[in-house]
Formats: structure tokens, C-alpha cells, sequence
């Protein structure tokens, strides 16, 4: 196996473990990534140790679950091994994610599709790697000759090469996962189908995966996912969400969504964007609303998972909204369709109200227009009605927007909105930014409060709106007395 390098506090842990006569190694995602050449920062271990002797090893860990996982933080481990927080201990690691530490466990039938009912300490490694749920997740990463010249102080760098000196290591692998990274291929451990009706949330992380890794599904686990995608509703829809939007983060979410499709489970999870299919649009677009929306989301420049979700979303309501009449394909009104959709979506999963309002603004208002004849008042208040905020992301959606239906990523107008939204972007949007208040108006005329103060406050708005030279408080004090 070619050199590469773990930090230090990684193999801290399991000499501590194998100083105390226990197995330990490091499992999951982790040995997944050093053998894709991948950064990892996720780093977990299991050992033959029960709970309460790891407790033992690192008194300052933390036990509170069933299933045999110990936590402890970088902070802690720091503080038992007597070290300062210098910065080589923290490369290679995230030091606001415990390190979880696992017993070798089974599992025994899972009632609720998502947890087993009962949890079996085990003997060997590979009754632990054999519950897992693919292959490139079942592999193991053994250490040999763990000795650490300065146990309380980082090395001289700030990772140590496992294959440098005495410092042996070896992949263990029963399930074949090696090959199924090269051939690029997600492939459950064992039967699929009793995996999947173990956790049914495991469905989604095949596609997550997938999507991240740009790897395809092994013929046997898609078909069982299509066979076991209704087991998707047993699970919460928070889990879901999660699942969701990290594959909306990936490098291929589009990929991902068309995975989804295939195997069943976008019905389960999305049904209103299976509903797209077949609708053809007129004009410049060349493809219908469901391929139109894979292209936008592929073509959104936003990493951002809401953005690429609103831009996977935003012709969700042509549908409803499509109508034909002496051959003329038309969607009015289809963007506050799709916002009450998306609302609904949002809603479904969980999703939380900050992101929920931003995914209903952005279908809402994606249609938004621009001539170079509009007044600087107009600009002003397209800005107030996205937000200052969220601009950017509105242009993201119509870059995405354009580029699904198979135009450049801008336009001379597209262009020309920007700067004149970022000319207009820090004047005068709303009644706050007035250079007066309500209390001036009171003082001003010598009313009482009520409704002449905020009619008097709109107009003077108003004004400034058409003007922003004019938000001074000479000008404004002078206009109160003249309204």
C-alpha cells in the first residue's frame, strides 16, 4: 500500500487502546478516503473493549446510547494526554467532531426499520464489518508497531507516515470493498434487501454516496432499492432532509436526483418534480420542465444545497399551470404554483424556517424582469423584495435558469441589473432607513401618535425612493412640515 500520512492524535487513540490489550482500529468513511487519496476529517474506530473499559481508557469520554459508541472530544483527548491545542495536533482531524469510539457489535432484527432491537457485543472484527451497509464503508485500517517516541507532545510534523520506520499498516477488507472503488460501485455488504429492511435510511446513503463519490449502483442494490422504496416512509423525515441535502451538496447532485428517479424513490420523497416529465415548453427551450430542471440545477454556480434545490424546483408548478390553446403552450402564474409546492416540500421534510422561506422566495419570484427603462424607484424595490441577502442567490438561480434552457450564463441585461442592483444595494430600501422617524413627525407637527405618522413616513419614502440624494434630515425635517 502506497505511504500516506494520519495525524497524530488519531494514532494516539489506538495505542492508548492497544497499551491496554485491546484490538483497535480505524473503520468507515476514513479508510474509505485514504485510499481515494481524499482528505478525510471523519475519523472513527471499534475495538474488541466494551464501553465501560474504553470509559476506563479515556475517563473523560462520554457513554449515552445503546449501540456501544463511546465519544470523546479533541478538547478532552488533549487535556488527558497533557497537551496543548498547538496547531499540529489539529490538522488532519475537526476538532469540533468527537472521535466515536464502537465496540464490535451484531445486530438482531430492526422493528422500526431504522435501529436494531437488541445489540450483541462481538469477538472479532469482522462480525462488526459484516453489519455494515456497503462495501467501501466495511473496511478496516490496522496499525502495527504504534510507538510514539513523545507520548505528550506532537511529533515533529503534524502527521505521521504510516509507512515510515517500524510504523506498519494493513488494510482489512472481507467484503471486497477495494475492488468496488475501483470499479466505482456503491454494493451493499450481503443482501441488499435485508439491509435495506434493516434501515431503510440507507436507501438515500447509497444515492448520497454515489453522488458524492460520482459512482454508479451495483445492479443488485438498485433493484432492491426499487423493491424496498416505500420502506422510505418509516424513516423520519428530518433523516431524510439530511440525507437530502448532502446530496445536493455533492459534485453530482444532479446525478444524484436522477438516481432518486431510478430507484424509486424520488416518488416516495419528491413527487411533484416526477410530475415535470412530458411537459414540453414553448419558445426557447428545447427540453421538458423535468430535464429543463436537472440542466439548471447542474448549471446553478451556488454550492449552496437550498439554492441548488430552488433551481432543481423552480418550474415545479408548470404542471399545474400549463395550458394549451389553439397550439400555444403557456405557464402563467406557474412560479406561485410552484411556491406554494415548494412550501409544501419544505414543510415534508422538515426543513428549517429559515431555509423553508428562502426556497418559497426564490420559486416565487424567479421571474423576475428587467428593462433597461426601469427607474432606479424600481430597482430599489425589486431589491426590498428579495432582500439584500438574498440577491445573489437570485441571480445564481437565473444563471442556473439560463443555462438549463441553453442559453449563456448572462445576458447585456442580466449584466446591467447587477450593477445597477449593486449601485443601488447600501441607499434607502426601506422606511428605517430614513434619516427621520416616526417620533420626528410627532415633534415636527404636534400630533399625537397614529395613523398620520406612517402615511406622512410613506410619503416621504416614497420620495426617497425616486431620489436617495434626498434621505438627508435637513430635507426631510422641511418636507414633514410641507406633506
Amino acid at each position: 500500500m502506497a505511504d500516506f500520512k494520519i495525524p497524530f492524535l488519531v494514532l494516539r487513540v489506538l495505542q492508548v487502546l492497544e497499551e491496554k490489550g485491546f484490538q483497535a482500529y480505524v473503520v468507515g468513511g476514513a479508510v474509505r478516503d485514504i485510499l481515494m487519496k481524499k482528505t478525510t476529517y471523519d475519523w472513527d474506530f471499534t475495538t474488541d473493549a466494551k464501553p465501560e473499559q474504553i470509559q476506563k481508557v479515556f475517563p473523560e469520554s462520554f457513554y449515552d446510547n445503546k449501540f456501544g459508541t463511546v465519544g470523546i472530544t479533541v478538547e478532552d483527548l488533549l487535556k488527558q494526554f497533557k497537551s496543548k491545542p498547538v496547531k499540529k495536533y489539529l490538522e488532519g482531524i475537526d476538532p469540533n467532531r468527537p472521535f466515536e469510539i464502537t465496540t464490535f457489535r451484531s445486530e438482531q432484527s430492526y422493528t422500526d426499520r431504522r435501529h436494531p432491537d437488541k445489540v450483541f457485543w462481538g469477538k472479532t472484527l469482522k462480525e462488526d464489518l459484516c453489519r455494515r451497509d456497503f462495501t467501501v464503508n466495511a473496511m478496516a485500517l490496522e496499525m502495527q508497531n504504534v510507538k510514539l517516541k513523545n507520548k505528550n507532545g506532537p511529533p515533529a510534523t503534524s502527521c505521521v507516515a504510516l509507512q515510515a520506520g517500524n510504523l506498519k499498516s494493513k488494510i482489512i477488507d472481507p467484503y471486497h470493498g477495494q475492488q468496488d472503488l475501483k470499479a466505482k460501485l456503491i454494493r451493499c455488504v450481503g443482501d441488499p434487501n435485508e439491509r435495506f429492511s434493516e434501515d431503510g435510511l440507507r436507501m438515500m446513503r447509497a444515492l448520497r454516496l454515489a453522488a458524492e463519490l460520482g459512482f454508479t449502483i451495483e445492479e443488485k442494490t438498485l433493484k432492491a432499492i426499487n423493491k424496498n422504496s416505500v420502506l422510505i416512509n418509516q424513516i423520519s423525515s428530518e433523516r431524510i432532509r439530511d440525507e437530502l441535502i448532502k446530496l445536493l451538496k455533492s459534485d453530482f447532485p444532479s446525478d444524484g436526483i436522477k438516481l432518486m428517479d431510478n430507484s424509486g424513490l424520488l416518488q416516495q420523497v419528491m413527487p411533484e418534480l416526477i410530475q415535470t416529465k412530458g411537459i414540453e415548453q414553448a419558445g426557447h427551450h428545447t427540453k421538458d420542465v423535468w430535464n429543463h430542471s436537472l440542466d439548471s440545477m447542474a448549471g446553478c454556480p451556488s454550492d449552496d444545497p437550498i439554492i441548488r434545490l430552488a433551481s432543481l424546483l423552480h418550474d415545479v408548478g408548470k404542471p399545474i399551470a400549463q395550458r394549451i390553446k389553439e397550439g400555444k403552450i403557456t405557464f402563467y402564474g406557474h412560479e406561485v404554483v410552484g411556491a406554494r409546492l415548494v412550501k409544501k416540500i419544505a414543510d415534508r421534510l422538515k426543513f428549517a424556517k429559515k431555509d423553508k422561506e428562502l426556497l418559497w422566495l426564490l420559486v416565487r419570484y424567479h421571474m423576475f424582469a428587467y428593462d433597461p427603462k426601469m427607474t432606479d424607484k424600481a430597482i430599489r424595490r425589486f431589491i426590498n423584495r428579495i432582500a439584500k441577502e438574498n440577491i445573489n442567490a437570485m441571480m445564481m438561480l437565473r444563471i442556473g435558469d439560463r443555462k438549463g434552457g441553453g442559453s449563456k450564463a448572462t445576458s447585456w441585461r442580466l449584466r446591467e441589473l447587477q450593477e445597477r442592483v449593486g449601485k443601488l444595494m447600501y441607499t434607502p430600501l426601506q422606511l428605517t432607513d430614513l434619516k427621520v422617524d416616526g417620533n420626528d413627525i410627532i415633534k415636527v407637527l404636534a400630533i399625537k401618535p397614529g395613523p398620520k405618522v406612517g402615511k406622512v413616513l410613506e410619503k416621504l419614502f416614497d420620495e426617497v425612493m425616486e431620489d436617495d440624494k434626498k434621505n438627508t434630515r435637513n430635507y426631510l425635517l422641511k418636507r414633514i412640515k410641507e406633506i
